[in-house]
């Protein structure tokens, strides 16, 4: 058994629990593997749209990308933990796909993400009335996403060939900086958020972070472990990159407007110019390439985009719900 190193000062604290599988799991944790029985029919049952599940199965993937402190990085490969993360996995995946049903078109579902969003949409919320205290709660909840952005996307690089494979490392390439490390976009974010008066350590917020934002890093993370689901990472990506330069204009206009740090309007103003570029490579040289090698991928790149447009949907409604009723939309620490 190998023994856990001293991962304070990169590896975060568990998270808590928030209803029996996930407490399940971070009992296991707090120990060395194996461990006891674990429950695989309540994580079939539990809500795939609940907290339960999204805290439980979160914390499964951690252990794939910075672990926990004080837990034994043997975790990571546990049979008996990869079994009910298989059950989260299939309960979820499940849901996303029964949500992303549609036509087989996906010249139109690309297009569709070029569509300017409705009125009361977040990013038009947040460019034209958004108060600060909004502001700084959608950075905790983005926090979650953006501290490991590009990290699961990467897992696409060995599984693509030719055009798209070098299409798509271009974009990371972008993603991570070009090759410094001050400029890669999560360290950017942590600036933002230093900006903002807020902590940029890892997973700071995830206990006050609810279920809508977690599932969208779930997906991230379940689409680019499985290499059968390669082509639901490359939709995933692109729905990411091709919505992401209008969406951020409109919240550099609106920090501009409050008078926020530049460190906080310079992430967003990042985005608008690249991810422009990105949305034409992940389109055209990515999707393309991909499809013309590997046709059967085509629904699964339509699930991609389509499940992260519905977690989204889902996360900015839990936004404007709140933020209507001027309540918080973070749950309490």
């Amino acid at each position: 058994m190998t023994t856990a190193p001293d991962q304070a000062s990169t590896s975060p604290p568990l998270p808590r629990s928030r209803g029996p599988v996930s407490a399940a799991v971070l009992d296991a944790l707090a120990a060395p593997p194996p461990p006891g029985p674990l429950p695989l029919d309540e994580a079939e049952r539990a809500d795939p749209r609940g907290e339960d599940l999204a805290v439980a199965l979160h914390t499964c993937y951690e252990l794939h990308y910075r672990g926990f402190a004080g837990v034994s990085p043997d975790w990571e490969w546990e049979p008996e933990l990869l079994r009910l993360r298989a059950a989260l996995e299939r309960n979820f995946l499940a849901a996303l796909r029964d949500e992303a049903d549609g036509p087989d078109d996906l010249t139109e579902a690309l297009d569709a993400l070029l569509v300017e969003p409705g009125e009361g949409s977040v990013p038009q919320h947040l460019r034209d009335e958004a108060e600060w205290w909004q502001f700084q709660e959608f950075f905790a909840h983005r926090s979650i996403y953006h501290l490991k952005e590009a990290d699961p996307h990467i897992w696409a690089v060995p599984r693509l060939q030719g055009q798209a494979k070098a299409s798509l490392m271009a974009v990371e390439f972008d993603e991570f900086g070009g090759g410094r490390g001050e400029r890669v976009h999560a360290r950017l974010f942590g600036d933002l958020l230093v900006g903002a008066g807020m902590s940029d350590d890892y997973l700071h917020y995830f206990d006050q972070v609810p279920a809508p934002q977690l599932a969208l890093v779930n997906l991230m993370s379940l689409f680019g472990l499985h290499r059968a689901l390669r082509g639901a990472l490359v939709g995933h990506f692109s729905a990411a990159e091709i919505t992401t330069a209008p969406s951020a204009e409109r919240i550099a206009h609106g920090l501009r407007r409050v008078g926020a740090d530049p460190a906080c309007q310079f992430f967003f103003t990042e985005h608008v110019e690249a991810d422009a570029v990105h949305e034409q490579l992940m389109r055209r040289d990515v999707i393309g390439d991909l499809l013309d090698r590997e046709p059967g991928l085509r629904g699964d790149v339509l699930l991609g985009i389509r499940a992260t447009t519905a977690l989204e949907d889902a996360l900015s409604a839990h936004l404007a719900r709140c933020w209507r009723q001027r309540t918080s939309s973070l749950r309490s620490a």
